[in-house]
């Protein structure tokens, strides 16, 4: 039987111990019960990065200002791969302009810009808007 993930739930951050075959099932957080592997993007901030970076689920970032066309465009794209990568990948959304600090942290020059992370550490970077099948194929060659 396969070792269990962990995974931290978007809303509360609290570490959750979920077995790997129920992943699908739409677990929920032991501690706020809110759903810990959600078919939608969730919000990135400066105070939730570092326990959002924890777990065995990659998380895929999308770095986007609300004045940037091509974020505004793309937004639609992240929101169908978030329903299509459910249980294989997280989606997470950082504001560039409410996270300064994390954004220059991270080595943000251009947005939209796609951040890969697995056990913590970035793996992959992408700049610019894509069309889904291009995002699902990229995401295919990182492994997801």
């Amino acid at each position: 039987m396969p070792a269990p993930l962990l995974i931290p739930c978007p809303s509360c951050n609290g570490l959750n111990r979920i077995p790997g075959e129920r992943l699908g099932d739409s677990p929920r957080c032991g501690r706020c019960k809110s759903a810990v592997v959600p078919d939608t993007p969730f919000t990135l901030s400066q105070t939730n990065f570092a326990s959002q970076l924890k777990g065995d689920l990659p998380l895929l970032v999308d770095v986007w200002a609300s004045w940037c066309g091509p974020c505004r465009s793309f937004a639609p794209t992240f929101e169908q791969a978030a329903a299509q990568l459910q249980g294989r990948c997280r989606l997470a959304k950082l504001d560039s302009e409410g996270n300064q600090q994390l954004s220059a942290q991270l080595g943000i020059r251009s947005i939209p810009s796609l951040i890969l992370f697995r056990g913590g550490v970035e793996v992959a970077r992408q700049s610019g808007a894509m069309p889904l099948p291009q995002l699902l194929a990229w995401l295919r060659g990182q492994g997801i």
